[in-house]
């Protein structure tokens, strides 16, 4: 048979500035690029497996994964194939069909069916709505503690550390704490904040973090990243009476090869970075304020912003795709004529974007660009 052409090319050049929010976190440094290109092979990892994935000792996974557990102070870690399916295992292993789970009001769509998976309620935690859509420590504990009174026993609460809508970055410390004190089991989903600040599990009482290699920790998906306490370990890390090596909630072993050879790779790097996260946030701010100089451009979710990851409403544009010629592509084509990518195409009512990573200089040739289009075409 002759195949189709896949058309396996990718239209983004390097001199391009990319702000699509799910790419500026997982950007290859040069170590995780020739790491990709020794072991894009299958199963390159496991020349040396003797049946253990985490066990391997060249290269050296075992060790990688006992100076991922110290990053992030967590007790065990294990790889996954992304972060929706960490939230699966947690709620497979420790939840029944029928059981009850809570979760904040901005959780990725992906929580919602890693737990309809695994055939669980769930209560959701209002947010505030327009403008800042905030998750409220205060009302999330009374939530949590009227459906305990409800329904008895809540399996699992479930927040969102930094959502990928707004930006909003949640107090994950205060959560752990009223969970613990309520008896309830925490998972924090770190997708967006492992890899791009620090994460403290055990000093936030966290049972459970989750975190995703391709978004935010410079890896080649997918791959995701699951830590636990101690004392969930031999539940979720429970091996097969059949396959004695083989943890069951694993299904043996997880993510091999290029994903987990480019996470290795780079953890130096993300453990470098992490230190920055203050001037991210800083320069974070200053785009925006830059960005909100031009009349009918505002920044939703929590002010001043405390992440890369932020939405804009844009009336403006909106306004001026209605006039356009191209309509709602308009400001994707000037933008890329520009050389910058990431926003959706045909979208200008809105939009979200991260300049994760990005120089001051690159920030403000975005934010001029944007002037210059509006001043462009804007009557």
């Amino acid at each position: 048979m002759e195949c189709n052409d896949y058309n396996i090319t990718r239209d983004l050049e390097r001199k391009n500035l990319n702000l699509n929010p799910l790419q500026r976190g997982g950007v290859l440094p040069r170590e995780a690029r020739e790491a990709l290109h020794d072991f894009g092979d299958g199963y390159s990892v496991c020349d040396y497996c003797s049946g253990r994935l985490d066990e391997i000792a060249k290269p050296s996974i075992s060790g990688f994964l006992e100076d991922l557990s110290k990053f992030l102070k967590v007790d065990d870690v294990r790889t996954t194939h992304g972060a929706r399916e960490s939230k699966f295992i947690v709620m497979h292993s420790i939840c029944e069909p029928g059981d009850v789970i809570v979760v904040d009001g901005n959780a990725h769509y992906t929580t919602h069916l890693a737990a309809e998976r695994a055939g669980l309620e769930i209560i959701e935690v209002p947010n505030s709505r327009y403008p800042e859509f905030r998750v409220d420590m205060d009302v999330y504990e009374e939530t949590l503690k009227n459906s305990i009174d409800e329904y008895g026993e809540i399996k699992l609460a479930v927040l969102t550390h930094v959502d990928g809508d707004y930006g909003n970055l949640t107090d994950a410390k205060s959560f752990g704490n009223f969970c613990n004190k309520l008896n309830v089991p925490s998972l924090l989903n770190c997708a967006y904040s492992m890899g791009r600040l620090p994460i403290d599990a055990n000093g936030w009482n966290i049972d459970f973090v989750v975190g995703s290699g391709h978004k935010s920790m410079a890896a080649s998906g997918p791959i995701g990243v699951l830590g636990m306490k101690h004392e969930w370990a031999e539940t979720l890390l429970k091996r097969s009476p059949r396959h004695t090596k083989k943890e069951i909630e694993m299904l043996g072993c997880t993510s091999r090869g290029a994903p987990i050879a480019t996470l290795m790779a780079s953890l130096p790097h993300v453990v470098s970075r992490v230190n920055n996260w203050n001037e991210e946030v800083e320069l974070s701010r200053s785009f925006v304020a830059k960005l909100e100089e031009i009349e009918g451009i505002t920044q939703l979710g929590i002010r001043p912003t405390n992440h890369d990851l932020v939405r804009f409403d844009t009336p403006i544009l909106h306004e001026i795709s209605k006039i356009h010629p191209r309509k709602g592509f308009f400001l994707y084509e000037e933008l890329k004529s520009r050389n910058i990518v990431g926003i959706k195409r045909g979208q200008t009512e809105w939009f979200k974007c991260s300049t994760y990573g990005m120089s001051k200089d690159q920030r403000d040739y975005i934010t001029d660009s944007f002037k210059e289009i509006v001043e462009k075409f804007a009557k």
